[in-house]
């Protein structure tokens, strides 16, 4: 086993409006990956929380996955990355191996589960259970259900599922769009065991937090009995307050970012660039489309497409998406919230998205963002952006007020506590 515990001390904290934790509520979150860089939807929607939390007068203990698909060179982590008592981290192998998919194939077991079961982080689990004691363990996604017996077996903590996605239905979706017959089938059985697992784990939990109010209906309707209390990702809106307005110009330029290793971001990217840029090119000659990613696959930094530049992985997603005055999510498939579109409204940048794109966010279409799912949808609000620079400046604007009025991670943090604060069977003194 290759552990790491790295302590750090937790400055002075943030006094805000709302009310601080009554007292120090003790808090072990799991992930399955390491929430650092923040260059993806999961690290922000963790990073952010669990920060707020802290400075809310949390006291929280991380232990994360350091996994071989999102490998994080501990040693990089910055000083300010300082939320937590203690971080320890396990190392995982989960490279995905074809023999082993095949295999599966001849199981019961969710093969996208199986991936995240490791005996060297459910020792390490069991340490941190045995020699401390926590209110809330907080999981963060499905995939670190498969600890929720050893977690009952050493602690008598509160078990928390942070429900980032209905898993199942992202790979329902991605089969639906597959082409490729074989890999249709094979995905679809995929989702119909992944689907069998998350309902099966819905009444384990003693709380769960579902990422939108559809994910929360869905759940509902899948059978879960247990309390469920919605809680959006959330941003530092502070990060984001100084940033100058779109100021159209004449000619306009588009940007993609988002993890290229995420199957719903490369699947909606190439339905774009494959069946929906040659005419949006041919309508606006002079356009230009930035695309940037975390992994970008070589064979994509191959490809050829007319005032298309690819990036890869850039050092600053910030700075990045405020160059460009269009923010495109041309999602065909995927669940939950996408972090991504709530920087790119806190930006004020005009945001195009799919209605898939928008789910979860309580956005209107042409007052705090842009809605297309077809090719003449896409040229329609291209055509609408050239035409209408002063409506564009006001799209802006009010998404960041919306991200900042809606989606402030201190006040979702704040609601957090309060519903962890019910869980407690007694009143802390």
């Amino acid at each position: 086993m290759n552990s790491t515990a790295a302590p750090f001390s937790p400055k002075n904290l943030v006094h805000t409006d709302s009310v601080v934790c009554q007292a120090p509520l003790r808090i072990l979150q799991l992930c399955k990956k390491f929430p650092y860089p923040l260059k993806d939807g999961e690290s922000l929607a963790v990073t952010y929380l669990s920060r707020a939390l802290h400075d809310l007068g949390c006291h929280i203990t991380l232990l994360a996955m350091n996994t071989t698909k999102h490998y994080t060179e501990l040693s990089q982590i910055p000083d300010t990355f300082n939320h937590y008592a203690s971080i320890h981290t396990v190392e995982i192998d989960n490279f995905i191996r074809p023999l082993e998919a095949l295999k599966n194939l001849f199981s019961k077991k969710s093969f996208h589960i199986s991936r995240f079961e490791s005996a060297d982080y459910e020792k390490k689990l069991v340490e941190l259970l045995q020699k401390n004691d926590y209110d809330i363990i907080q999981l963060e996604t499905l995939y670190l259900t498969p600890y929720i017996a050893t977690i009952r077996r050493y602690s008598s903590a509160k078990i928390v599922l942070r429900s980032h996605n209905v898993e199942f239905e992202i790979w329902e979706r991605i089969s639906h769009n597959t082409t490729n017959i074989l890999k249709k089938i094979y995905l679809k059985h995929l989702a119909k065991k992944l689907k069998n697992y998350e309902i099966s784990q819905l009444n384990q939990y003693d709380l769960l937090l579902p990422i939108t109010h559809r994910d929360a209906m869905i759940f509902e309707k899948l059978g879960t009995k247990k309390p469920q209390k919605v809680i959006p990702i959330g941003l530092d809106i502070n990060k984001y307050r100084d940033t100058d307005a779109i100021i159209p110009k004449a000619q306009l330029s588009m940007s993609f970012i988002g993890s290229l290793d995420w199957q719903p971001n490369i699947e909606g990217l190439m339905w774009f660039l494959d069946n929906i840029w040659n005419s949006v090119h041919e309508t606006f000659p002079d356009l230009m489309f930035h695309v940037a990613g975390r992994n970008t696959p070589n064979w994509l930094r191959h490809k050829k497409y007319k005032n298309v530049i690819i990036y890869g992985e850039i050092p600053d997603a910030i700075h990045f998406i405020k160059q460009h005055d269009i923010m495109l999510v041309p999602l065909t498939s995927g669940g939950g919230m996408r972090a991504k579109i709530l920087e790119g409204m806190a930006l004020q940048r005009v945001v195009l998205t799919t209605t898939i794109g928008l789910e979860g966010i309580d956005a209107r279409h042409q007052k705090e963002i842009l809605l297309a799912d077809t090719l003449s949808e896409i040229i329609n609000n291209l055509q609408f952006c050239y035409g209408n620079p002063e409506k564009m400046i006001k799209i802006g604007q009010n998404a960041q007020a919306l991200i900042a009025n809606q989606y402030d991670n201190y006040a979702i943090a704040q609601t957090l506590i309060n519903e962890y604060q019910h869980l407690m069977p007694v009143t802390k003194s």
